[in-house]
């Protein structure tokens, strides 16, 4: 069989309009020949009736000592809801269908409430409904712990969910729905002029990802570079081809990998509201150490890592800032803590092995008065903190000085 899998987001999924394209799509797969799995989110967002954020405030108000176990139940919902509602509406427009919880759909976990892995996909009851000439509409975000009970798997668990089925389905491709146009080369709400990729590779969009574009969850990326299932993120509400998301530009064609950006950087991306830590402390100090594993007990993120002897630089979420500042003082360390901080970080494969890039970032932003405050960088990546009230200059400058707003390299 020829399968493809279809997951679709929540802003698809909360209006006629969305579920009728959606349907689209579905059809639009079955009349190609292939044999559609659709994968869903939770219809809306904060405050739209069915989202998860609203079941998660209905929750903290009127039962605030919820279990973890009962928690991940009551976020399953959502995603349920999408899929009984998806399924009406397919077979209301006389598609055989059919909704499965993540478990029935045979996605296995490690039991972790909340933020659960995936240990194993038993793609036997999806391809019996295949078979059967079905479409199996899953319910995104969660799958079966040992015990048999409902586990979610956080924050953009429904890819997750898309690119592990499409994995042990031996899928032809995996289409990530969303609103937006597909992978872009910076956020339009700051950057108006921002354009969809035609091309990335896994490496670049799990880098984007990471670093603060919200079109795709980097797990999912990195679960479909492992099948080497190619991933095509697009719009549910229009007909731009999206990004076809792959091992190598190439492998999409020379047509579509003469239209990606041509320099060593593809796209950039950011994270606001965080917090620069600086601590000082002697190398042979081991509260320094023991800094590092308190924050990782307490569930505080970092990031932006910077160790050198006599100082320890990172950031966290500015929402975790007084947190991260008691731990730290109960350890008799005392903290600089610098707030209204954002990071933005250019991506892109062709910075690997190639000199200047640096070069560029710092006279980009020198140019357009951004401070830097720290960096950090990888093989693909490089991050800097600056102000977050330098923000949106500081995406500006960098997308202009890599040549990224130049209409040749669409």
């Amino acid at each position: 069989m020829r399968v493809i899998v279809q997951k679709f987001g929540g802003t698809s999924i909360a209006t006629p309009e969305g579920r009728l394209r959606l349907s689209a799509r579905v059809e639009a797969a079955l009349g190609e020949g292939l044999r559609p799995v659709v994968v869903v989110s939770a219809m809306g967002r904060r405050g739209d009736p069915y989202a998860t954020d609203t079941l998660l405030d209905f929750a903290r108000e009127h039962s605030p000592e919820l279990p973890a176990r009962e928690r991940d139940l009551l976020m399953a919902c959502g995603e349920l809801i999408s899929a009984a509602v998806v399924t009406g509406v397919l077979v209301g427009r006389g598609i055989p269908a059919r909704a499965l919880t993540g478990g029935q759909a045979g996605i296995r976990t490690d039991g972790r409430y909340g933020e659960a892995a995936i240990r194993g996909v038993d793609p036997r009851p999806l391809l019996g409904l295949l078979e059967q000439g079905m479409v199996p509409v899953v319910a995104g975000f969660q799958g079966e712990g040992p015990e048999g009970d409902f586990t979610t798997l956080g924050r953009g668990g429904s890819d997750t969910t898309a690119a592990a089925l499409a994995g042990a389905l031996r899928a032809e491709s995996c289409e990530i729905y969303t609103d937006v146009d597909g992978l872009m080369t910076a956020d339009p709400r700051v950057l108006p002029e921002a354009w969809p990729l035609p091309v990335a590779t896994y490496d670049e969009a799990a880098q984007m990802a990471h670093a603060g574009a919200r079109v795709v969850h980097p797990r999912a990326v990195e679960l479909a570079m492992q099948s080497q299932v190619p991933l095509r993120i697009r719009s549910t509400f229009s007909d731009a081809p999206g990004t076809l998301v792959t091992y190598a530009p190439e492998a999409a064609g020379l047509e579509l990998a003469a239209r990606r950006p041509q320099g060593p950087v593809t796209g950039v991306t950011y994270v606001p509201h965080l917090a620069q830590v600086q601590l000082e402390a002697a190398p042979e100090d081991g509260r320094s150490q023991e800094a590092l594993r308190r924050l990782a007990e307490a569930g505080i993120s970092i990031d932006l890592i910077n160790l050198s002897p006599g100082w320890q630089v990172f950031c966290v979420d500015q929402g975790q800032a007084d947190r991260a500042r008691a731990l730290l003082r109960d350890l008799g360390l005392s903290p600089r803590i610098r707030t209204g901080c954002a990071k933005v970080s250019v991506v892109g494969a062709g910075m690997r092995g190639r000199p200047g890039v640096m070069a560029t970032v710092v006279e980009s932003l020198t140019r357009a008065g951004v401070t830097i405050l720290q960096t950090a960088d990888s093989h693909v990546t490089i991050s800097c903190l600056v102000r977050e009230e330098d923000l949106a200059a500081a995406v500006r400058a960098l997308h202009t000085g890599f040549g990224l707003g130049q209409a040749g390299g669409r």
